[in-house]
């Protein structure tokens, strides 16, 4: 059963790849304005003061103009920046993150690491994802990084996964490592489940 589990991701993150890389430049710029405006609306309705969030690949939903909004609103931010044990530290952004490529070719910040625990002071976390569903079953990349962090928080804050459209779906495949998310972000939606 766990083998079809992993196969059927695997595949369902196949062909989410290739959707993501046949995108226009107009379809993205208009998905990163939506997704922004939705972002800002969840931090000022939340009260949000410190939060996490990603840099974003180049075929995920475009994050940097939000972490501008928030650099410029007075919002800390909490970057992740991946470790060879599996484990994700953090990095606070600044208004212009200087980037590395990090591990696995991810953007990464390059400012001090405050440690796999800083994240427990956030007040919203801001996750990627390659799809989540209508129960709230989010589907990463596979690397397990954002799940063994959600999972080894013992007072967990509002989980937000950003996908594009195509990719809230209905149900997901889900193994018992897999970590639920508190809401979506898509360019036409944000919602609470």
């Amino acid at each position: 059963m766990t083998e079809d589990l992993v196969a059927a991701k695997q595949a369902l993150r196949a062909e989410i790849r290739d959707r993501r890389r046949t995108m226009s430049a107009h379809e993205r710029d208009a998905d990163t304005a939506a997704i922004t405006e939705h972002l800002k609306h969840l931090v000022a309705a939340r009260g949000v003061k410190k939060l996490s969030c990603y840099l974003a690949t180049p075929t995920e939903p475009e994050t940097r103009p939000f972490l501008t909004w928030a650099y410029e609103n007075n919002i800390e931010v909490l970057l992740p920046v991946t470790r060879d044990d599996g484990l994700l530290d953090w990095a606070i952004a600044n208004d212009t993150p200087d980037e590395n490529i990090g591990l696995f070719g991810l953007p990464e910040p390059t400012g001090e690491l405050l440690g796999p625990i800083a994240i427990n002071g956030v007040d919203l976390i801001i996750v990627p994802a390659s799809a989540v569903d209508k129960k709230g079953v989010r589907m990463g990349w596979g690397r397990g990084y954002f799940d063994k962090t959600l999972g080894s928080m013992g007072k967990r804050p509002p989980v937000y996964a950003i996908v594009f459209d195509g990719e809230y779906v209905d149900s997901l495949p889900r193994e018992v490592h897999d970590q639920p998310v508190t809401g979506v972000v898509t360019p036409s939606a944000l919602i609470t489940f």
